[in-house]
């Protein structure tokens, strides 16, 4: 547990170590979504906390790609009724303090999140600068995998019942051949996502990482927790200077900083030891 003196240093260490950085690497997980309003369904309690129905049922059975074929209407209820969260969603004001900072940053930020609510764009951070690793919701895709490629799910809308979380209203279809289509989301026991779109973000982050060799990449890494590591290996891996802010699983390896706060509060903090 870290106290609150060693709280004072590391806040006033990341703010020196982001103000004098030459990039930033935001590292997302879904805990930069809470101050949002957004669930995390951290363990089977957060997942019924937010999905009652599905009492019983853990996230990882309810996001597989196979209640698509074998029970649209619960699929589409679900990822349907996410849908409509994510959009009505307003991102909080840490996301436009991680903008501001890229922006004074000589070689900018990029995104690494393995969330698909789409929240980083909605604030404001270039679509050219987010890798959304496990896809987006607001994306479209065949379950066939026909070769419809990846479309964009503005103009969908699905009907779903608030009581059993069931779509009520007509699934969206492909295109090209009419199957049943579903999120751009990188699901559970998933064979069918179609990486078309994760490719071209991929490649524009490799992109911005190539001229970095050398320079000072601080990587600011945000509810990311122990159960799907990817963005905690990631932020390890590529930043010269870790900043782990994480109210539960703050620890960080040698010469990291680590903040044990949630993702807003610990935003707030680093931005007012940051002003002039």
């Amino acid at each position: 547990m870290t106290s609150s003196s060693g709280l004072e240093t590391n806040l006033a260490t990341a703010a020196v170590a982001i103000r004098t950085a030459d990039a930033l690497l935001i590292g997302a997980g879904a805990g930069m979504g809470v101050d949002s309003g957004l669930p995390d369904f951290r363990g089977p309690e957060g997942f019924w906390k937010a999905y009652p129905p599905f009492q019983g049922k853990s996230f990882s059975e309810i996001s597989t790609p196979h209640w698509f074929e074998t029970d649209p209407a619960l699929a589409w209820g679900f990822f349907g009724h996410r849908l409509k969260l994510y959009r009505s969603a307003t991102p909080h004001a840490g996301f436009e303090m991680l903008r501001r900072w890229g922006e004074q940053t000589p070689s900018g930020a990029f995104v690494f999140t393995t969330n698909v609510d789409g929240q980083f764009q909605k604030s404001g951070m270039p679509a050219e600068k987010v890798l959304e690793y496990h896809g987006s919701i607001h994306h479209l895709q065949c379950t066939k995998i026909c070769g419809s490629g990846v479309w964009p799910a503005d103009t969908l809308d699905i009907s779903v019942d608030e009581a059993t979380i069931r779509a009520q209203s007509t699934h969206p279809r492909c295109p090209k051949c009419d199957a049943i289509a579903r999120p751009n989301i990188f699901m559970f026991s998933d064979r069918e996502f179609d990486k078309s779109r994760f490719v071209v973000q991929h490649a524009a982050y490799k992109r911005w990482r190539l001229p970095l060799q050398g320079k000072r990449v601080v990587a600011i890494e945000m509810g990311a927790g122990l159960s799907i590591p990817t963005v905690r290996k990631e932020c390890e891996e590529q930043g010269h200077i870790l900043i782990r802010i994480n109210p539960r699983e703050a620890e960080t390896p040698a010469n990291g900083i680590s903040i044990p706060l949630g993702a807003l509060a610990a935003l707030e903090l680093i931005d007012q030891r940051m002003q002039p």
